[in-house]
C-alpha cells in the first residue's frame, strides 16, 4: 500500500540519536552512527521524531510501505521494557560475574601505592583517591534496585566526561552513585531504566554531566524523561563540559 512514512537524509544526520529516542514505536534505530528507519510497519506516519531532529534530516514521503502494525509495536515495546529491567534482582544474576552489584564501604579511604619504573627499590607515590562508591557503573548493567541507591545522590554521566577533566572524581563523583552511558554506542533508550531506578529507590538528587557534542543530548533527554516519568520532584542539574574539559555556561 502507498502511505506516508518518514525518510531520513543520511548526509544531514549527525548521529545524535534524538529521533530514535523520540520514536515510541521503535521504528528508528542507530546503524553505523546514523539514524535509519528500521521497519516500515513500525512507523505510524505521525512524525513525532521530526521536531527532535536538530539538522532537519527527517521528512515525510508517500511511497509503497507495509501497513502500520500496532500489535507488533506493542509486543516490541513490552520486550524492550523487559530487556531494560533485566537484572533488577540484585542477588541472583546470570551472565558476567563481574557485573554483580557491589557497594564500596569506604571509597577512597586508602590511596593505592604505585611503583615508579620497574626497580623494586624505586620511590613510591600515592595515587589520587578513587571516589567510586559502587559497582557496576554502566547503566545497562546496573540493577534497578540495590542498597547503594538508598538516600543516594545520583551522577548520570556520559562516558567521555570522565576523560575530559583530571578532577572528575573529586568534583563530580565524590559522594554520588555513578551511572554512565553513551546513547550513540549503546542500543536502546536509557529512559525506562532510569525512571525505574529513580521511582523505586530513595534518591535525593540527580546531577547530569554531558559533553557539548550533540550525541550527549540523548543521555540528557533520557535523564530528564526519567525525572519527569518517575513522579518525584527532585533537585537536579545539568553540567555541560567542553571537549577541553571546561564547564560551559
Amino acid at each position: 500500500m502507498v502511505r506516508r512514512v518518514i525518510e531520513i537524509d543520511r548526509e544531514k544526520c549527525n548521529g545524535c540519536g534524538a529521533c530514535a529516542n523520540a520514536c515510541q514505536e521503535g521504528a528508528i534505530g542507530m546503524v553505523d552512527g546514523k539514524a535509519v528507519l528500521l521497519r516500515d510497519d513500525y512507523c505510524d506516519g505521525l512524525g513525532n521524531c521530526l521536531p527532535h531532529c536538530p539538522t532537519n534530516a527527517i521528512t515525510f514521503v508517500e511511497r509503497e510501505a507495509a501497513a502500520f502494525d500496532e500489535k507488533a509495536v506493542a509486543a516490541a515495546q513490552l520486550m524492550k521494557k523487559a530487556a531494560s529491567l533485566k537484572g533488577s534482582a540484585p542477588i541472583t544474576r546470570s551472565g558476567c560475574s563481574g557485573s554483580a552489584p557491589l557497594q564500596m564501604d569506604c571509597p577512597g579511604s586508602q590511596a593505592d601505592t604505585l611503583h615508579q619504573g620497574t626497580d623494586t627499590a624505586a620511590p613510591m607515590r600515592s595515587a589520587p583517591a578513587s571516589r567510586l562508591m559502587q559497582w557496576p557503573v554502566q547503566i545497562k548493567l546496573l540493577p534497578v534496585q540495590a542498597p547503594f541507591y538508598q538516600g543516594a545522590r545520583l551522577l548520570i554521566a556520559a562516558d567521555c566526561t570522565a576523560f575530559s577533566r583530571a578532577d572528575f572524581h573529586e568534583r563530580f563523583m565524590k559522594g554520588r552513585i555513578t551511572l554512565i552511558g553513551c546513547p550513540k554506542l549503546d542500543e536502546g533508550d536509557y529512559a525506562e531504566k532510569l525512571t525505574e531506578i529513580i521511582r523505586c529507590n530513595d534518591i535525593r538528587e540527580v546531577t547530569i554531566v554531558r559533553m557539548e557534542v550533540p550525541c550527549c543530548g540523548g543521555l540528557q533527554r533520557a535523564a530528564e524523561t526519567a525525572l519527569r516519568e518517575s513522579g518525584k520532584f527532585l533537585p537536579w542539574q545539568v553540567v555541560t563540559l567542553g571537549r577541553d574539559g571546561t564547564i560551559q555556561e
